[in-house]
């Protein structure tokens, strides 16, 4: 199911924080927000969610807006992962999984079921039964990303998955996996849209990519044609060199020579 916002602007006292912007999430693809700090990605998303309300502009999950929908059936249309994924509580990682079935009302058994496939997906039964006050930071990101997904089953084009910063706190193992997962997702059918920093994972596993600048869309579109080395290296304002590939591009930031040790 297509997600579309419709000219949103967020205003905070006199300055836009998002200023007529304009975006889709297709269903079968990974869209990648990217830019610098304060570009208003987040901003986006919480629009995308309904946890922020654009003034003016409209966000639709198909041909419902979503300010339309009530708390549960929002829940069931789209699943979010904010940046912020802190649970204050020793609740068990499958506890945390769980809570992500609770918009559905479906029988317990399935729920279960549904929660145990998903701690496979996500490779976390080892921690099933642990606190997730006692993990590390990359483990309670991909046990909120598992509820996520655990939410937004079953995976069909009706399914909306929206991430901020998934990875942020994972090792590079587990991060090239969770962006892999997110295609396999994508090809199962969902409509994916995820805030990333890291400009070459971007280019190397969305289908389309959104560059912010300042609260506004700078260039959208696929990867060979956003991530350019001359609109990179102007909008992070830091020399960007990109490489173009048959499979696609490669996005490098430009460091200055070493001198090899003696």
């Amino acid at each position: 199911m297509m997600l579309r916002v419709a000219r949103a602007s967020v205003l905070i006292g006199n300055r836009a924080i998002l200023d007529d912007v304009s975006l889709r999430l297709t269903p079968g693809s990974v869209t990648a927000i990217i830019g610098p700090n304060g570009a208003g990605k987040s901003t986006l998303l919480g629009v995308c969610s309904g946890a922020l309300k654009p003034n003016p502009g409209s966000v639709h999950i198909g041909e419902t807006e979503l300010r339309e929908l009530s708390v549960k059936e929002a829940a069931r249309r789209r699943a979010v992962m904010p940046q912020d994924v802190t649970v204050a509580f020793p609740f068990t990682v499958r506890d945390v999984v769980a809570m992500g079935r609770t918009p559905w009302g479906t029988p317990a058994k399935e729920d279960a079921d549904i929660v145990t496939a998903t701690l496979q997906q996500c490779e976390l039964e080892e921690f099933a039964e642990r606190e997730i006050t006692s993990l590390s930071g990359g483990e309670r990101a991909r046990a909120a990303l598992a509820r996520v997904i655990a939410q937004a089953t079953p995976i069909t084009r009706a399914s909306v998955i929206l991430l901020d910063e998934p990875t942020a706190a994972m090792d590079i193992a587990h991060a090239e996996a969770t962006m892999q997962l997110l295609r396999t997702l994508a090809r199962q059918g969902a409509a994916i849209g995820i805030v990333v920093h890291d400009l070459d994972a971007a280019a190397s596993y969305a289908d389309e990519v959104v560059l912010m600048s300042q609260g506004r869309v700078r260039a959208s579109g696929p990867a060979a044609e956003v991530c350019t080395a001359r609109v990179l290296s102007e909008v992070y304002e830091t020399p960007i060199d990109v490489v173009e590939y048959a499979e696609g591009v490669r996005v490098l930031p430009r460091r200055p020579a070493l001198t090899p040790r003696a």
